[in-house]
């Protein structure tokens, strides 16, 4: 994913990644990304969790908007089933 958004960045379209592996994420080294320590597959959340889902993606705009250094990895603090949204 990292790799797709530096060809997006170059030619003008700004990204966020969402990453649920941060060792990869680190080594690729993307423009900008959000980390969820949660399980492989769900990136954005649990299924049919809407309010859940939605929480992340408001972060990742959020992170899109205001981030202002190259390499960036917002850790958000969600936590997997556990959390009230």
């Amino acid at each position: 994913m990292g790799l797709i958004q530096r060809v997006l960045e170059a030619g003008g379209i700004a990204t966020v990644g969402v990453s649920i592996v941060r060792k990869f994420t680190e080594e690729v080294r993307p423009p900008r990304a959000i980390f969820l320590k949660w399980p492989y597959g769900h990136p954005l959340g649990e299924p049919f969790n809407v309010k859940q889902q939605r929480a992340v993606m408001e972060r990742a705009f959020e992170t899109l908007e205001r981030a202002e250094t190259p390499g960036l990895i917002v850790d958000l603090p969600y936590r997997w089933r556990k959390e009230t949204y």
